[in-house]
């Protein structure tokens, strides 16, 4: 019987090999977060804007000072560490390993989304590379640290209220506010999810057509001055600039068409399940379109691009090509994306 790229036919998996394969996965998982550990760890203190803010933060926990208006998820896990006596070095290796934690709990809680059972470290190899090639998951790194940290457990908790897993949504959002206050910009817009696809695919392109024309702008201005004034004055720098990023907002419109765009390309029910998980970024991106035009905007669109690489993992892992969603080419991908990662963190290269 011949084969072919467009096969999806069960092969017979010798199980001596299948376990040779889950630990070449499980060393090669863990290699790549060390290393992402030793290039985060070890940046100096000029690489990333806030690096030094929370360098310092660090040394002044283990020096016994610990008032902050930091959020308690992350004064607990900073405070946690200072007991080891960890080096600033340490620390800022330990909080990106925390961050490959929460990587590792939402592609879980996607994977089971997916309706998927068999290939999870495919699956999350494809997603750890994606990450690796991604400028924004560097901003969420080595930037704003606290904010990535709550990131893609926003996702998860998304997720979890789109399929009515009110626990899950309720403890996922509960540890992502503890670790940013943003998180509940995200989760106020859960109930967006209970519309029908193409009722939440109208209201985001009148969020999109708002933002853009910059009448979100102008009615939080004549509506709320108090809160126009605080976005515009929040976190004032002369390396970020205020104002309508249209093309932020294309950019992020662009992701949620990709899922349509390769509808033929993708293998039932996976291809489905995919395009209803873009309900979720959607409502990610509605935040932005709101308040989106202060000084780093960009991070109110945090959670939503390392959303993307997710989703575009689960692309890749659900295609009719199987050379494509190979195990052995998602780990060769992972290892050539250490490289990309590698600098752009030593160039502080972020969006």
């Amino acid at each position: 019987m011949t084969t072919n790229a467009f096969s999806t036919a069960p092969s017979r998996t010798n199980p001596v090999s299948a376990t040779a394969g889950w630990g070449l996965s499980v060393l090669l998982l863990v290699a790549v977060a060390l290393f992402g550990c030793w290039i985060v760890g070890s940046r100096p203190l000029d690489i990333g804007t806030d690096t030094s803010v929370y360098a310092a933060y660090f040394e002044r926990l283990k020096a016994g000072q610990s008032e902050t208006r930091m959020e308690p998820g992350f004064v607990g896990l900073s405070y946690l560490l200072s007991r080891f006596g960890l080096s600033t070095m340490a620390y800022q290796a330990a909080l990106f390993g925390a961050l490959m934690l929460t990587v590792w709990a939402s592609t879980r809680r996607y994977f089971s989304y997916l309706g998927d059972t068999r290939g999870y470290l495919t699956f999350l190899s494809a997603s750890v590379m994606l990450l690796f090639l991604s400028p924004m998951f560097v901003n969420a790194s080595i930037n704003a640290i606290r904010q990535g940290l709550a990131a893609l457990l926003v996702f998860a908790s998304l997720l979890s209220f789109q399929r009515r897993q009110w626990l899950q949504f309720v403890l996922y959002g509960a540890v992502a506010t503890s670790l940013h206050y943003s998180s509940l910009l995200y989760i106020a817009f859960a109930p967006m999810l209970v519309l029908r696809a193409n009722t939440l695919r109208y209201v985001a392109v009148a969020g999109l057509l708002v933002y853009c024309s910059g009448l979100s702008m102008l009615m939080v201005q004549m509506l709320a001055p108090g809160l126009y004034g605080f976005i515009q004055e929040y976190a004032a720098n002369e390396n970020s600039r205020t104002g309508i990023r249209i093309d932020f907002a294309i950019f992020s419109a662009f992701w949620y068409a990709i899922p349509y765009f390769a509808s033929s390309l993708l293998r039932s029910p996976y291809k489905e399940r995919i395009q209803e998980s873009t309900a979720v970024y959607l409502v990610m991106l509605i935040p932005f379109f709101a308040i989106g035009w202060g000084y780093f905007s960009n991070r109110f669109l945090l959670p939503a691009w390392l959303a993307v690489s997710l989703i575009m993992a689960a692309i890749l892992c659900h295609n009719r090509f199987q050379v494509l969603r190979h195990p052995l080419a998602i780990r060769a991908g992972l290892v050539l994306s250490c490289g990309f990662f590698f600098y752009y963190v030593t160039n502080d290269v972020v969006i």
